[in-house]
């Protein structure tokens, strides 16, 4: 993995290899960190409100420059910045810890700044609400240009333990799924991004719940056809989505983008400082995500409930397409839980278990080293997936 940080932190250098997959350019992410370098060698934990100050002050000038281009009527020039700017905001964010002030102001403004992007750069992304057990869950929603003609296939798209929704939109997936005619629901669900952050909602064991509240709003879409509904999920989601489509039976097919099988045996390794963890402030986070109580030193109810997070007996009831796709050098996930989520998929009709190679790229945690380059293989799988689907329907 490119480490701009050669002694930093390994969360610091995933942010900015995540920004730059994410249509980052170099010479505004460099601009950025390189007042913060000093900052990076004091600790991921005690260096995160200067990485805020120096990615806010990227999104700042970018903002400005937006809003020029604006004025001027160039609204292509403007949909560019306001793009980048919403990507380099949502990794700041990213990065804080849930005490931080500066959190929920700043995600706040990230979802204005995502807006913006939508009107200038992306029309066909709106934001849409899933109504959830008596509130919504947020969520945007690319509608592929091959809607305009009838009903076509979606992926509902769902986050790990500290992405959000704007992170997804940053790293167009949307986007190349739209190309194969495929549109895609970017959803917040309980325990990340919007959900967590502004309506409080934590994350839960059984994600048959939220993801058949999401199969609801979808089937209530005239541009959506119901019969071929599939779920992806990247990193976490390597749990929450294979848990989903093993009960809840409307969705058409499956991708782990990051194995996650069992999710509280890695919370022990990290207890061990075995292993790479995706956020600075990590156990406040994961305490928060799950809506537990306890601190990093009194850990021992909050392992006992990890345990549930876990696919053994699950994987085997999921009975449509199924794809496992996994870094090599995963630093934070061992490739050996791939393996196990893939041969436990005794009764998928299409189990596939990619891994992808350091001589490849995207040899990382969910191939953020390379992200594009797994991002068009789902795509590619889904595509073909959903087409021997309608084959076999017609």
């Amino acid at each position: 993995m490119f480490e701009y940080f050669p002694t930093g932190p390994y969360t610091w250098n995933l942010s900015v290899v995540a920004t730059l997959n994410s249509g980052g350019l170099i010479d505004e992410v460099d601009r950025a960190c390189r007042p913060i370098k000093d900052a990076a060698n004091a600790g991921e934990d005690a260096g995160t409100p200067d990485f805020l100050r120096a990615w806010t002050a990227l999104t700042d000038q970018l903002v400005g420059q937006a809003e020029e281009a604006e004025k001027a009527g160039h609204v292509r020039t403007a949909g560019q910045l306001w793009f980048r700017a919403s990507n380099y905001l949502a990794q700041a964010e990213r990065m804080l810890a849930h005490s931080d002030p500066n959190r929920v102001p700043t995600y706040r403004r990230m979802l204005e700044i995502a807006q913006k992007a939508f009107d200038t750069h992306s029309p066909r992304v709106s934001r849409v609400e899933v109504p959830y057990e008596g509130t919504t869950l947020p969520a945007y929603f690319s509608q592929a240009p091959a809607a305009d003609d009838g009903p076509v296939p979606v992926v509902v798209l769902v986050n790990g333990l500290d992405s959000t929704k704007e992170h997804m939109y940053a790293s167009n997936h949307w986007e190349e799924l739209a190309a194969r005619g495929i549109s895609c629901l970017m959803l917040d669900q309980p325990g990340t991004g919007e959900s967590l952050r502004l309506q409080g909602l934590t994350a839960r064991v059984d994600t048959e719940a939220w993801g058949g509240a999401a199969v609801d709003y979808l089937e209530t879409r005239e541009d959506v056809d119901a019969s071929r509904i599939g779920i992806v999920g990247w990193s976490l989601g390597g749990y929450y989505a294979p848990r989903a489509a093993a009960f809840e039976k409307r969705f058409a097919l499956c991708v782990a983008w990051g194995a996650n099988h069992d999710w509280g045996a890695v919370q022990r390794r990290r207890r061990q400082r075995e292993g790479e963890r995706p956020v600075p402030h990590y156990w406040e986070h994961v305490l928060w995500v799950w809506g537990q109580p306890g601190d990093e030193n009194d850990l021992d109810a909050f392992l006992d409930f990890a345990d549930q997070v876990n696919l053994e007996g699950v994987v085997e009831q999921i009975t449509v397409p199924f794809l496992v796709a996994h870094g090599a050098n995963d630093r934070q996930i061992p490739l050996e839980m791939a393996h196990r989520s893939h041969s436990q998929a005794v009764n998928s009709p299409k189990a596939e278990l990619r891994v992808f190679t350091p001589e490849e790229g995207a040899t990382e945690h969910i191939g953020l080293d390379h992200l594009p380059y797994v991002s068009t293989f789902v795509a590619d799988w889904v595509a073909d997936t959903f087409a021997e689907l309608g084959r076999t329907t017609s």
